[in-house]
Formats: structure tokens, C-alpha cells, sequence
């Protein structure tokens, strides 16, 4: 008989990082039935996600709203998956990560009688306020999660000390590489085209000799004081050196307005609109250093050999650190300028830097969970 499974997201990132598994468990369509609904807690940046990988949900509940807030969405998902449970009866639900989806989702699931698996199990801090407010999400998921996919021994360990069924966890490595080895090669072979940039000439064979330096960054404990301090960083960095700074500046007003003020006048910063996916993954490519306070792109970029700093006093990702592969910066404005001039301009460390091991996987991440699920 048939494992009937529904996958479950509602943003940007977890849908980069599921798409590989919708894929792989379509593949085997004699052991599964497989259905994909989504919550659209992010609508557009979701869809060019949806489109990119060629995935068309089973289900949208459809639920972004203006000036959306925790309570009200999460209530909205609890209630929304209710007759999509009831319709579908799923054997297995999966959901992922950190996000009010993964975590209302897997609630929902719970209620139901489903077996809830997490993808991207085990992730810590340990500090409920940061990040705010993803570190309680997944701690709240994997306390109702029947199956742990643990990104990596770290993940593992962080589970079993939580004394977690030591038989419910597997180590997968991270999907997020499945996803971004095959957004490569596609890019690769058709380049996107973003108009904001023309004048770099970033596709052409004879591009700015400028090396580029992509920033991003949106979390909430970094507004005020953070956003500041982040902005007068990314000011002296182009004032010091010949980079050309690439900044797809998050809507939010809290992180529109420092930078605008701050960096708006300044003639080798492009600040640029949010990117899709294949864009943004496009760019990371062509990235000499990539500065960010994002959880994902600390686990993608080691994979294109770029050096990481990363805007934040705390991650959940510290296999990255032990690596080497990012460096914590904070929100310290010395502390952001010189290991960004230092990565520029010192070679050797530049190259020991990006030259090392990817300690979040090889891209078979999505076969080793179905490959499990075949043999519950």
C-alpha cells in the first residue's frame, strides 16, 4: 500500500529547501502518494520559488495578509489545515525548520494523527530570544516531531540530549545543497538578467574589475542600534577599498529606512530591491565575499567557495564556525570592517577560506529521507 505523505511550507526559504524533497519523493510515485500544499505565509517570493523548480502545490491556503502578525497567522494555519488533513489523511506530514508554518503545521498534524517529520531537525541556540522568534519554533517542533532528518552531527547530538528517540533521527546533510546544486547549473547555462545592475555588466566576459560584495539582511533582532551600526560598516568598507557592495535591501521599514540614509549616496553601492531565488543564487556565484545576517546562506555559500561573515552574536549553525567557513561579526561596526578588509585583501586567508569542506552536505540529502521513508 501507498505511504501517503503532504508536505507542508509557507516561505521562501523552506521551499528552496523542500522543493528537492517534493522532487525525490515524485519520483517514486509506486511508494507514495505525494501531495504539496503550502500556506503562503510569504506570497510572491514563495511563487518564484514554486515556478524556478517547477512545483505546483496540491493545496494554497493562501494566508498573507497586510500587516500580518504571529497571532493571527498562526491561528489562520492551525484552522486552514484542518479539512486539508481531513481530505488528504496523510500517513507522514512533513514540515521544516524554524518558521510559524513548521510549527503550526506540525501541531495540526499532531492533532490529526499524522506522523510529523522535521526537516532540518535539531538546529539550536539555546536562547529562545535569538533568533526571535525562530528558536522557540523549532524547539516547539521537534518536541511534536515523530521523525528527526538532522542536518548534521551537531543537529544529532543537540537531539539526543534533548533525549530524543536515538531510532527517530537520521543525519541527512542540509537540502538546502540539493537545491542550490541544481540552481547553479541552471543559472549557469541561462543567466538571469536584473536591470538595476546593467551597468556592472555582470554578464558579460569583460565585467567591472570590482570585486562584488553581497549583503543581505532582515532579522529582527538586528533593528535599531544594529541596522545602524551595519550600515556605517558597509560605508567604510566602500570607502576603504575598490568593492562594488550589492545590497537587495528586505521591504520591512525597519530596515528600508538606515539604509536608504545611510548608504543611498554612496557610488559603489548598488541597494537594490529583494531578488528572486535564481537571481540572488546568481549573484552569490559571482560574490567575491557575501556579508549576512541570513541562517541559509551561511549553509550555501561554503558550497561556491565564498567566505562568509555573518551579522549575528549567535547561530544555530555552528558547524560553520568550527569549519571556518563564516565568521561572526555581530553587529560591531570594527569588528564588520576589518575581517571584511582582511578577507579582501589577504589572499592566503581568502583562499584557505573558501577552499574548505562544506560541512552541510553533498547535495543526496532529499534521497537519504525518502530512501528512510521506504523503509518505515
Amino acid at each position: 500500500m501507498k505511504k501517503k505523505i503532504l508536505i507542508v511550507f509557507g516561505t521562501r526559504p523552506e521551499a528552496i529547501k523542500m522543493a528537492p524533497l517534493v522532487k525525490a519523493f515524485l519520483k517514486h510515485p509506486d511508494a507514495f502518494d505525494t501531495k504539496l500544499c503550502v500556506t503562503a505565509q510569504h506570497r510572491e517570493m514563495l511563487d518564484q520559488v514554486l515556478e524556478f523548480f517547477e512545483l505546483t502545490p496540491d493545496f494554497d491556503l493562501d494566508l498573507m495578509k497586510p500587516n500580518q502578525n504571529l497571532y493571527t497567522l498562526t491561528a489562520d494555519i492551525l484552522t486552514g489545515m484542518k479539512p486539508i488533513l481531513e481530505e488528504v489523511n496523510p500517513d507522514y506530514i512533513f514540515v521544516h525548520g524554524d518558521t510559524t508554518t513548521s510549527t503550526a503545521v506540525a501541531l495540526a498534524g499532531f492533532y490529526h494523527g499524522a506522523k510529523v517529520c522535521h526537516v532540518e531537525a535539531g538546529l539550536r541556540t539555546f536562547d529562545k530570544q535569538s533568533p526571535w522568534p525562530e528558536e522557540l519554533n523549532r524547539q516547539l517542533t521537534g518536541r511534536i516531531a515523530d521523525y528527526h532528518f538532522a542536518p548534521t552531527e551537531t543537529s544529532q547530538k543537540n537531539l539526543l540530549d534533548e533525549k530524543v528517540d536515538p531510532t527517530s533521527i537520521l543525519v541527512t546533510g542540509n537540502t538546502v545543497i540539493d537545491a542550490l546544486l541544481f540552481a547553479v547549473e541552471k543559472v549557469r547555462q541561462a543567466p538571469p538578467s536584473i536591470p538595476a545592475l546593467a551597468h556592472l555588466n555582470l554578464n558579460s566576459s569583460t565585467s567591472t574589475d570590482q570585486d562584488i560584495v553581497l549583503v543581505t539582511g532582515h532579522r529582527r533582532e538586528n533593528h535599531g542600534q544594529g541596522f545602524l551600526n551595519i550600515c556605517k560598516a558597509l560605508k567604510e568598507i566602500a570607502e576603504k577599498t575598490d568593492v562594488h557592495i550589492i545590497y537587495p535591501v528586505h521591504l520591512n521599514p525597519n530596515v528600508q529606512k538606515p539604509v536608504y540614509e545611510i548608504l543611498g549616496d554612496c557610488p559603489n553601492i548598488s541597494l537594490i530591491e529583494p531578488l528572486n531565488y535564481k537571481e540572488f543564487v546568481w549573484l552569490m556565484d559571482k560574490a567575491k565575499l557575501i556579508i549576512t545576517d541570513s541562517g541559509g546562506v551561511q549553509e550555501e555559500a561554503p558550497s561556491l567557495g565564498k567566505p562568509v561573515l555573518v551579522m549575528r552574536d549567535t547561530t544555530e549553525r555552528p558547524e560553520a564556525v568550527e569549519a571556518g567557513t563564516v565568521v561572526l561579526v555581530g553587529t560591531d561596526t570594527d569588528k564588520i570592517v576589518s575581517e571584511a578588509l582582511n578577507l579582501l585583501s589577504n589572499k592566503d586567508r581568502y583562499a584557505s577560506m573558501s577552499q574548505l569542506h562544506n560541512p552541510y552536505g553533498d547535495g543526496k540529502s532529499a534521497e537519504r529521507i525518502v530512501e528512510y521513508l521506504m523503509h518505515l
